[in-house]
């Protein structure tokens, strides 16, 4: 059965058409000051957490949750406890930290490693970059970490012209080891680094190269030392894996016990999402108001604007997080969906986006759902905190704005308070009303604190979930990214080939045909 024919939508949609034209936030919140408490959505996440095979299409558990589980309770997959496993590469990740940032582990002349580059793309990429961005201030004691996702070489060229060899640590973040990008990365950085070291037996011997996969022949093909291998397993996704042994740039940067403490934060909100009421359930109420305003109000798009610099890069990573999981039109059922699913997400921290795009959110056309986020301490109390008291006045007054919005009346006062008058007045008014009724979350947090990103991550995670559970969807396969993949796989021969290409469309070809052309 399809989310439009089952009689709760229904009866939303009925509901929603009878109050649309009279669905006033600030109305409804000055005259009911608990109602963010009084809806509820009866959910159950059973099968996730016991292990059950809910990414069908890939024959695959999905199990995240598993690699936090600080409560080392049993989960299995196939009849087997995966906790044993996870403890173990966690052991193995804590001793190889300790290793690294004592200065115990040395590159091939004896020095100890004091630069990290961790080559992935997608979720082994987008997590670790935004976590280590996220925790710049518990990092003391670490190495540098350095991210090269893209295939553009001058991702690569940049981030090597800045390193010493000699003391340069390559983490390679790949599920199977064959991802194009990074391993071409991975190749550039081997060969940058034989031009120091000099000879091939150098680099296999040397701890320069830390893979991460769950596949060992091809690491040891690629000429590491599997000893230096951190595994993690199928049912991780990868927009999933910043828990696992992908997180291994993390852990590095700002500490095994500051990597642990994320994960706890995680596993706290996983608690919260399994055992909290609905109607208390934070990533439920989430994902509930985000169907409210996509199905019904067909808002589009999902702003997330971190008020704090340290999370500039977690918009950037919800899109793939939120876009990648959700952005499905094929249900479970193998129909086409007859409703929208997962928005647009997109953002950037606050106050910089409040003189670039929020115009657009308080005067365009467009609904613009927006989750405000912001901690009450700073990092960095500069001036007796006066920066982020500024930040914190800024932050609430843009929520107030978006619900209350300005009108005519209060607008013409204003106007009217500078000594304007008449046809002047007359004509600027228009423009400075606000409508207002505009939906924002106000997420707020002590400190980001290595526990409480991990909790916020998770509460996304979840989130997402629900959603998809709502949708139909199976939010843990990306078969959208596949097709441009094997497309690529068939250009790039031909771009090599000095002949003129006729075997695509007329476009595609003219465009590889001009590119052939002007490329040399």
């Amino acid at each position: 059965m399809g989310l439009s024919s089952d009689p709760h939508f229904q009866k939303l949609e009925q509901w929603y058409k009878s109050k649309a034209g009279n669905l006033n936030m600030r109305d409804m919140f000055e005259a009911d000051k608990d109602r963010f408490s009084k809806f509820s959505l009866i959910f159950l996440v059973d099968k996730m957490f016991s292990g059950e095979k809910i990414n069908f299409t890939e024959g695959r558990a999905v199990l995240h949750i598993a690699l936090r589980n600080r409560s080392n309770t049993p989960i299995n997959v196939d009849g087997q406890d995966v906790m044993p496993e996870v403890n173990r590469v966690l052991d193995k990740m804590k001793a190889f930290c300790h290793k690294v940032r004592s200065g115990e582990w040395k590159g091939f002349s004896g020095k100890a490693i004091t630069d990290v580059v961790n080559i992935g793309i997608g979720g082994s990429d987008l997590g670790p970059l935004m976590v280590t961005e996220a925790l710049k201030p518990y990092s003391k004691g670490g190495p540098n970490v350095w991210f090269v996702s893209n295939i553009d070489g001058t991702h690569m060229a940049k981030t090597l012209a800045q390193l010493n060899a000699e003391t340069t640590l390559f983490i390679i973040a790949s599920k199977t080891f064959t991802t194009q990008e990074t391993i071409t990365n991975a190749e550039s950085a081997r060969d940058w680094f034989l031009q120091t070291a000099n000879d091939v037996s150098r680099l296999l011997t040397a701890n320069h190269k830390t893979p991460l996969s769950v596949t060992n022949p091809k690491v040891q093909a690629f000429g590491i030392d599997t000893n230096n291998m951190f595994e993690f397993w199928d049912w991780v996704g990868g927009r999933y894996s910043l828990w696992s042994a992908i997180g291994l740039s993390i852990a590095l940067h700002i500490g095994f016990e500051n990597f642990e403490q994320l994960l706890a934060g995680a596993h706290w909100m996983d608690n919260h999402f399994r055992s909290t009421p609905i109607e208390q359930n934070v990533p439920v109420l989430l994902a509930v108001l985000g169907v409210w305003y996509i199905n019904f109000f067909q808002a589009e798009t999902h702003a997330m604007l971190p008020y704090d610099q340290y999370m500039h890069r977690f918009a950037a990573y919800f899109q793939q997080g939120d876009m990648e999981s959700n952005g499905k039109y094929i249900t479970k059922d193998g129909a086409r969906v007859n409703y929208h699913t997962g928005p647009i997400v997109w953002g950037e921290p606050g106050t910089n986006g409040q003189h670039a795009f929020y115009q657009l959110i308080h005067q365009g056309t467009r609904m613009i759902p927006a989750d405000f986020l912001i901690p009450a301490q700073t990092q960095h109390p500069i001036r007796d905190s006066l920066h982020h008291k500024i930040l914190m006045a800024n932050f609430l007054a843009q929520t107030e704005a978006l619900m209350k919005g300005k009108t005519s009346d209060e607008a013409r006062k204003e106007l009217e308070a500078t000594g304007l008058g008449g046809a002047e007045l007359e004509q600027l008014l228009p423009h400075k009303v606000f409508q207002g009724n505009k939906p924002s979350n106000s997420i707020v947090f002590k400190k980001l604190s290595p526990f409480m990103l991990g909790a916020l991550v998770a509460m996304y995670e979840h989130k997402i979930f629900v959603q998809g559970v709502i949708w139909n969807i199976n939010s843990y396969d990306q078969w959208g990214v596949e097709l441009g993949k094997q497309l690529a796989k068939a250009i790039e021969p031909e771009l090599r080939d000095s002949s003129e290409v006729h075997t695509h469309d007329s476009s595609t070809n003219g465009l590889i045909n001009f590119l052939k052309k002007n490329s040399a």
